[in-house]
């Protein structure tokens, strides 16, 4: 785990994001992004795109081969569909965060809790509804494969996921440097059925720092 330098006091940018909301915001090359876990294990589902070109956006699977590990943290380059550097986490007071598990969807909430789909909430309407506020013509096919920051999904030794209660706590955050414009979409988990929010979904805060 590595702490920050820098003063929140010194941030161009802060807003509290809500549980179960969905942020929206362009973090320009050299900026610093911090996701802030303000209460502790609040699952915070991020995607980022290519400013200059949506369809150039986060890939799960060029940033784990990028650095040859599941687990994000200080060091990371977050890669790009197309080969691209994104952002690297700079800090990190968290220690890991995943990018295997998904995203909630009203679907996979009937499926593993057998709830009714039309009455819960979920990250990919968060993502579809951030994406389209920002950009006109994007849809869920647009969505792709997130990073859960404070999320724990340890990979058992037989290759499965599974949802464990989180290790962030309250005040940790993790923090980017971004390496071009980049655009952040984030969904506030409102998930109540794991542990991966403390069965508690709680607010988190995004500053931006020049």
């Amino acid at each position: 785990m590595k702490t920050s330098p820098l003063d929140p006091a010194t941030a161009v940018y802060r807003k509290v994001i809500p549980a179960g909301d969905w942020w929206t915001h362009e973090i320009k090359a050299g900026q610093t992004l911090r996701i802030l876990d303000l209460e502790g294990n609040q699952a915070a589902d991020t995607l980022f795109y290519n400013a200059a070109d949506p369809t150039d956006r986060y890939s799960a699977d060029r940033t784990i081969q990028a650095q040859q590990a599941l687990y994000l943290t200080t060091g990371t380059q977050l890669m790009s569909t197309e080969g691209r550097v994104l952002l690297e986490i700079t800090a990190d007071t968290c220690g890991r965060h995943d990018t295997l598990g998904g995203a909630c969807s009203r679907e996979s909430n009937t499926m593993r809790y057998a709830h009714d789909k039309e009455c819960m909430h979920a990250c990919r309407d968060s993502f579809i509804r951030g994406a389209q506020e920002w950009r006109d013509g994007l849809t869920q096919r647009d969505i792709t494969c997130n990073i859960n920051f404070f999320m724990n999904v340890p990979v058992t030794p037989d290759g499965q996921l599974s949802f464990a209660d989180g290790i962030s706590a309250p005040g940790r955050y993790v923090e980017m440097n971004a390496a071009m414009d980049v655009v952040c979409l984030l969904s506030n988990c409102p998930q109540l059925n794991n542990p991966c929010n403390g069965w508690n979904p709680t607010p988190v805060e995004v500053l931006i720092f020049d």
